[in-house]
């Protein structure tokens, strides 16, 4: 039995042996592969996709006929890939990686559809049940695009504008990140995996909620923790902001003071906030009573 295994064992050998090997040519694509990448708040956003060309053809309404899901490109599905929830046109949509389809109904009424089968080629196998988002969009015109392209614009801290673009049509996706949510969850993590005589994480976890009142108590909590491991003029002008945003201005122009005479010990770090914690501690020794 043994003897009959390793004959048909060589025998199979010897026939991938003889087999030629095929070579792979490169060869120019039609719908080049694109890739385009997009951090908005902390929310990482990309889209994989092959861009066709016009070449002449009427594009909406007969290549991409009206009424008809099209895969948003050429070759297999467009994909897009969210780090984190995002909400498109106000609609919330899971962190992951979906197949992206637009379905233009006709001139002025489009949909964008966000499917979670990501292994489709063109729309062969494509299951409605798997959809997790329906986008309603209108198209505008624009000046010929001969090839289409995904691109983003006006970059807020927590918001951005997706396009599609190609031929005269532009259609565009309004997207929010919950950067706050994250920023507050990453400095939480932070702090626990800090050193013990890492003073500056400290420092600059307070310094970003002074803005955020309802995280005042916290915030201070920290910067005492920083001024305890290390004082110095950064974190005692952090902490003076903090009191002064809580209109506490006679404790702010104290700490403000005693930020000026520490910003001695290192004046080229200092020099950098000077004129900033000068004009403060002016305002707010006026304001002290």
């Amino acid at each position: 039995m043994t003897k009959y295994l390793l004959s048909l064992l060589l025998l199979l050998l010897s026939v991938l042996i003889s087999e030629p090997v095929l070579a792979q040519l490169k060869l120019p694509q039609a719908s080049p592969e694109a890739f385009v990448k997009q951090t908005i708040g902390l929310t990482e956003i990309s889209i994989q996709y092959h861009t066709p060309s016009v070449r002449g053809r009427k594009i909406f309404g007969n290549l991409v006929p009206y009424g008809t899901l099209w895969r948003a490109g050429a070759n297999e599905a467009t994909l897009i890939k969210f780090s984190d929830d995002v909400y498109l046109n106000h609609e919330r949509v899971p962190a992951g990686t979906y197949s992206f389809f637009i379905l233009p109904e006709n001139d002025t009424d489009w949909n964008i559809v966000l499917n979670k089968d990501t292994t489709l080629w063109g729309l062969e196998g494509y299951n409605e049940l798997n959809d997790v988002a329906y986008l309603r969009v209108t198209p505008q015109k624009i000046d010929l695009q001969e090839t289409m392209q995904f691109q983003f614009s006006d970059i807020g801290a927590n918001t951005g504008k997706l396009h599609m673009v190609w031929e005269n049509s532009r259609v565009t996706v309004q997207i929010e990140t919950e950067v706050e949510k994250k920023a507050i969850a990453n400095i939480r993590q932070a702090l626990k995996e800090s050193g013990s005589d890492d003073w500056f994480i400290w420092a600059q976890s307070a310094e970003y909620m002074i803005p955020r009142k309802e995280h005042h108590e916290e915030a201070l909590t920290w910067i005492n923790k920083s001024i305890a491991i290390k004082e110095n003029f950064y974190n005692n002008w952090v902490k003076a902001r903090l009191y002064a945003q809580n209109q506490e201005f006679q404790e702010a122009a104290n700490l403000t003071a005693k930020a000026m005479q520490l910003g001695n010990t290192e004046p080229e770090a200092y020099k950098v906030y000077a004129r900033e914690i000068e004009a403060a501690y002016t305002i707010w020794k006026k304001k002290r009573f």
